[in-house]
């Protein structure tokens, strides 16, 4: 039986609407009080500095220097994480968090893929990025090809882009598409989710992600639900998956970490201020519970 943690890394500065920093904290608590929280390990929790966030969407750079300095500490955290031979699920957060539990991840496996489930692409680079939102950049880092500025802390191998995969993907950026096809990610829409099925389509995912790899790691950021079914995230894309192909991804994820493809988890992006009812957090611990389910 492997030891799971759960790490709360809880900061916003990626990202210009404020609340995804208390994120990870509620599904925490959550878990914690649920049969679920029997089976974690450890719970650690890691908070961004107070400063003033920069919402200039001038500035293609805004919050640079707090995300660097938040992603370093929680890269070092992580990594002593996985040191204990502890499995990190790491809950953001907005999703430049993913570039610190990613890394850190490959700094341990050294080959891996990587699956992002997400609405967006987040394959901006400074150069194409159009609001200088920095959860918009995180994939294209963590596989290396927009690395300057974001990943100063890691000195080991980055992600293979023909070993990554976007799963859901619906609202990507004109400018941001090219970059997606230069590098060589597999793009999986929500089209094809709801055409082929979500079973059908992560095993195609994981199948990439794996091929020739010593590992997975799997990011899944709520938004790629439909907001009309979970409000709770800071940038709602609509025409998103429904719960049904939600938690199938969930239960193969579990399935997947059983068999040991699957080394790390993100999940990320709740945001308790735009939530109603508290509908999409009790949605994303149900997805945690579905992962562990089988474990």
């Amino acid at each position: 039986m492997k030891n799971f943690s759960i790490i709360s890394a809880c900061s916003d500065f990626g990202v210009h609407v404020n609340g995804a920093k208390f994120g990870p904290e509620a599904i925490s608590k959550d878990v914690q009080e649920t049969e679920l929280g029997g089976k974690i390990t450890n719970f650690y929790t890691l908070h961004a500095e107070e400063a003033e966030k920069e919402l200039d969407k001038n500035n293609k750079k805004k919050n640079l220097l707090p995300v660097n300095k938040f992603n370093t500490e929680l890269y070092n955290l992580v990594n002593e994480v996985i040191k204990k031979e502890e499995f990190p699920v790491t809950l953001g957060g907005d999703h430049v968090i993913a570039i610190a539990s990613a890394l850190a991840s490959i700094n341990k496996y050294k080959n891996m893929g990587i699956i992002w489930v997400d609405a967006h692409g987040d394959y901006n680079t400074f150069a194409t990025t159009q609001s200088g939102n920095l959860h918009g950049l995180p994939y294209a880092v963590i596989t290396g090809y927009e690395k300057q500025l974001l990943a100063d802390f890691h000195n080991g191998n980055f992600y293979n882009p023909h070993n990554a995969v976007i799963l859901g993907g619906r609202d990507i950026d004109e400018l941001e598409l090219p970059n997606i096809t230069d590098a060589g990610v597999t793009l999986i829409s929500t089209e094809d989710i709801h055409k082929y099925g979500a079973e059908a389509m992560f095993k195609k995912a994981i199948e990439i992600a794996s091929n020739g790899t010593d590992g997975v790691h799997i990011s899944y950021d709520l938004d790629v639900i439909d907001p009309k079914i979970a409000p709770g995230v800071s940038i709602p894309a609509t025409h998103g998956i429904n719960l049904d192909e939600a938690y199938k991804i969930a239960d193969l994820i579990s399935e997947k970490i059983s068999d040991k493809t699957v080394k790390s988890l993100d999940l990320v992006e709740l945001n308790p201020l735009l939530d109603k009812d508290k509908v999409t957090e009790k949605i994303a611990v149900e997805i945690l519970e579905r992962i562990f389910s089988k474990i």
